[in-house]
Order: structure tokens, then C-alpha cells, then sequence
């Protein structure tokens, strides 16, 4: 909204001065298109007692809600991934303790669901290892950078030039790195090049100009033929992607870029996008191509996400310790009647998906931590949405009900093609949560307030609010006192 006009009185002031002329800003056409689905709805334990989705670790989600509610609007509906949020915290989830155990340990907590008191929350947190940094392989990156004239605001290609300049500061002199650019045809600009060389290396990105069309299939192509020359045994090779998400020549399809993207995978290559700027983000874009590169996504829209995406984060974000996770819940219907899973609606896989290891799936990184979270709604509970059908006996589920649900999740450790399986059985049991479950439950929240749930019943920004100040636990790095502040912003907002 414009700002309301003040009225002066230039009859009582000393001198008259011309009014300043009025400043309009140049507007530029909204082409933003976000990946999301509908959100999930509840399901019936008897006749669906089994749920497997993917993981999510991506971050951008968090990022353009963030931004869009420091520039004074509620985000759109779409730009709203509640998974993304809740996975944007670190949390101190417990970690694997043995060197031959698993790459990453699974707790589940059964609580209390904050906004329904006849319902629960099963909390499902995975907790990666962190290597020795001396025991971290050898990094080759490739940064592909945007250059199209789309990319010239201050908030896009200078923004990403201070964001690589911090990160390159965490890399070892052993790790190497290239530049290829993209602007109506693609680029090398820096050849393979020792991290030690950092004068260099700056020197190839301060050079960067932002102008022309995008033509980014032809610059995916190119970076993976360097990546693929950089690649040895043993080392990580990954594909950076730096952009605003306009593809607007060559191969702009989300469909054909993911089948494009699916084929290079195999080659070992991963792929972690970043994006830049507003106005003209393809999220649609840039989710086909992290999920199906074996990647992830994350938004930087100022240089403090930066600093925790490339500097705080960077081993999570570059270094993987396993690929094509999958959680598959059986629940039980002798104890649960229904439950819907909070999020991962672009993530949702076939129950046949689980043991096919052909299908693609998210990985963990070096130290990430992963939140996944189910409502379930106990047989006998007022909560029951779902009325008895009048064709079936409508008897309950026979069975112990000491269990509420059985957790499966695969995985495979990086460079193989064979997963492994890990199981656990989740007791009926509610207990306290701590800091981090609250955290997170606020943080699900506050996602599903933002996309209008019909789920939450008179639970609102107050109540989210409470919740998360009151688990904000260390906060090392102040991100949870943000999201508070976040709230209270699109609490304001919503009463326009």
C-alpha cells in the first residue's frame, strides 16, 4: 500500500521549497511460479494404513516467506512448503555414537498435538553424522552462474558474488573450483582451479556482467562436462547453480529438465541450486532440478542466509552421507483411526516406491538434521473427521494397540546402488516433548496458518507464537528469534 501524504504548511516556513518530484520505481511483471500441491488430507488408517514420501532438507521454502514478509506481504499460497520450514532450523537431535553405525539415527516422539487436544503428533527427527573436518573428501565444484540480464539487480548477481566470496573461505586448498556462465550461450570462465588460488578464483568472478537471454540448458550441459573432467575416485563433485530461476531460452520445461537432469545423475554428479531476486523466481524450476539432481534448494536473499547456507552449513549442504532417503509409516489401526503427514506434498511417493532402488529420493548431508511430522487421531477419539460407512461392519481393528505404527527407512551410502533398510516400531506412548519438538510443532504452524489449514481449529498466530518462544532453546545463530519475529509480522499482515 502507498504511503499515506503528509500535509505542510509552507506559509508558516522560513522559505518556500519546491516540492520534489514524485519517484516512481520501474514495475516489472511478477512471472513467479512456485512447485507445491494441495495440502495433504486426512487419511483413514484402515483403508490407507501405509505413508512414504521422500525426504526434504531444502531450505527455500523459509527464505522467500521471509522475504516476502520483510517486504510487507504474506507470502502466496504455493511459496509455502511447511517441510521446508520446519527443516530450516538445526536441531539437536541425538546422533549416531558408533563409527559402523548407520550415517544418521532416527528418534520418534509421540506428543500432545498443540492445536488439537483429542489428537497427536508423532515427530519423526533424523540426525546425520558430522565427519572429522580431516576426514572430509576432496571437493570439486563447479559454479554455473546466471549472467542474463534478468540477473542484474543488486539483490541477484552482485548479492551472489559476496555470497561465493564467503564461501570460499571454508574451502581447502586441495578442493578445486570452475566457473561456467550462461546468457544466451554458455561459458568457461575459470577452468578447474585449486581453492588455494583464491585471487584468482575472485578475480574470474568480479569479472561477471549480468545481460542477455538465458539459455540454461545449454550451460547445465556444459558444467557437467567440467564436472565430470574434475571427477576422481573417492572425491565429491558437485554442480552449483546460481540463478533467478528464468529459464527463457532453450529447455524451460520443468518436465524435459528433469528428465534431462535424471539422466546426468548417474553420473555422480550432484546438483544444489541457489536462487537469487524476486520478481522472477521459477521455483517450479528450480525444485524439478534440485530434486531430481540428486541436490538441494535454497533461496538467499540476503548475505546473512548466505553466511548460513555456504559458511555455518556448508558441510550439510555439500557433502553427503546418504542418498535416496525414503520414510515408509505403516499405522496401526488397532490404535490409530486416522493421520495425515504435515507437509512433503511434492515429495509424496507410491508405497511400491519404497524398495524400488531405481526411484530417486533425497539425501542427507554431513551433519543435517531432517523433521518429519504425522497428526494422528487415537481410535475412540472425538477428533475422528471420517463418519462409518454404511456397506462395511465399521468393527474396529482387532490387534494390540501398544504400537501406534512401524517406521521403515531406506537409504543408500554414496557411490552405491543398493539401499539398506532400517526398522523401528513406534510404542503408543505420549510423552513430554522437549525444546526441539516444540520448535518444530510452532514452526508447522506457523506454515499451516500461513496456508490457510482447515486443520488448526481456533489455534492462531498467538498461540504459535507462545509456542515458539518458549522452546527457543541455545539459539546459537538467533534463527528462532527471527521466525518469532516472522510471525508476529504476518500476524499484523493478516488483519489487513
Amino acid at each position: 500500500a502507498a504511503a499515506p501524504k503528509q500535509s505542510f504548511d509552507y506559509a508558516a516556513a522560513p522559505t518556500v521549497v519546491a516540492p520534489m518530484p514524485e519517484i516512481i520505481a520501474e514495475e516489472r511483471p511478477d512471472s513467479e511460479a512456485f512447485s507445491n500441491e494441495d495440502s495433504a488430507s486426512v487419511k483413514i488408517a484402515a483403508d490407507e494404513p501405509v505413508s512414504t514420501f521422500s525426504i526434504d532438507v531444502d531450505t527455500a521454502s523459509y527464505a522467500v516467506v521471509r522475504s516476502s514478509l520483510m517486504a510487507g506481504q504474506l507470502p502466496p499460497r504455493d511459496a509455502v512448503r511447511v517441510e521446508e520450514m520446519v527443516n530450516y532450523f538445526p536441531y539437536d537431535y541425538p546422533a549416531p555414537d558408533a563409527d559402523n553405525a548407520p550415517p544418521f539415527k532416527p528418534t520418534v516422539t509421540v506428543m500432545q498435538t498443540p492445536w488439537n487436544a483429542d489428537t497427536r503428533l508423532v515427530h519423526i527427527a533424523l540426525q546425520g553424522k558430522m565427519p572429522a573436518l580431516d576426514d572430509r573428501p576432496p571437493l570439486n565444484l563447479v559454479f554455473l552462474i546466471d549472467t542474463s540480464g534478468s540477473m542484474q539487480d543488486a539483490n541477484k548477481l552482485p548479492l551472489l558474488k559476496q555470497s561465493f566470496r564467503l564461501m570460499l573461505g571454508q574451502l581447502r586448498p586441495e578442493d578445486k573450483v570452475a566457473i561456467v556462465t550462461y546468457a544466451g550461450s554458455a561459458g568457461q570462465v575459470l577452468e578447474p582451479t585449486p581453492a588455494s588460488e583464491r585471487s584468482t578464483i575472485l578475480a574470474a568472478l568480479e569479472r561477471l556482467e549480468a545481460g542477455g537471454s538465458t539459455d540454461g540448458q545449454e550451460g547445465l550441459r556444459q558444467a557437467y562436462s567440467v564436472a565430470e573432467g574434475m571427477a576422481d575416485d573417492g572425491d565429491v563433485t558437485r554442480v552449483i547453480l546460481a540463478t533467478d530461476g528464468d529459464f527463457n531460452v532453450g529447455l524451460s520445461d520443468p518436465d524435459a529438465l528433469k528428465d534431462f537432469i535424471a539422466e546426468k545423475r548417474d553420473s555422480g554428479t550432484y546438483l544444489s541450486v541457489l536462487g537469487f531476486g524476486r520478481g522472477n523466481l521459477d521455483d517450479a524450476t528450480m525444485q524439478a532440478l534440485a530434486q531430481n539432481g540428486n541436490g538441494t534448494a535454497a533461496y538467499i536473499d540476503t548475505l546473512t542466509e548466505a553466511q548460513k547456507v555456504l559458511v555455518d552449513q556448508l558441510s550439510g549442504a555439500l557433502f553427503p552421507i546418504a542418498d535416496d532417503v525414503k520414510i515408509q509409516v505403516e499405522f496401526n489401526p488397532a490404535a490409530v483411526a486416522e493421520y495425515r503427514l504435515i507437509g512433503y506434498e511434492t515429495r509424496a511417493l507410491r508405497r511400491e516406491d519404497f524398495n524400488n532402488d531405481k526411484i530417486d529420493a533425497g539425501e542427507i548431508g554431513a551433519g543435517h538434521a531432517v523433521t518429519a511430522i504425522y497428526e494422528i487421531t487415537p481410535v475412540g477419539s472425538p477428533a475422528i473427521l471420517n463418519d462409518p460407512l454404511r456397506y462395511q461392519n465399521g468393527k474396529a481393528a482387532e490387534g494390540s494397540a501398544d504400537e501406534i505404527g512401524f517406521l521403515r527407512l531406506r537409504y543408500k551410502q554414496p557411490g552405491e546402488s543398493k539401499s539398506r533398510l532400517i526398522e523401528q516400531a513406534i510404542p503408543n506412548a505420549v510423552t513430554a516433548p522437549g525444546s526441539e519438538q516444540q520448535f518444530g510443532a510452532a514452526i508447522a504452524g506457523f506454515g499451516q496458518l500461513l496456508r490457510g489449514s482447515d486443520y488448526l481449529g481456533d489455534w492462531g498466530w498467538d498461540d504459535a507464537i507462545d509456542l515458539a518462544n518458549g522452546a527457543l532453546g541455545e539459539d546459537r545463530f538467533g534463527y528462532r528469534r527471527e521466525a518469532v519475529s516472522l510471525m508476529r509480522l504476518a500476524q499484523s499482515l493478516s488483519r489487513k
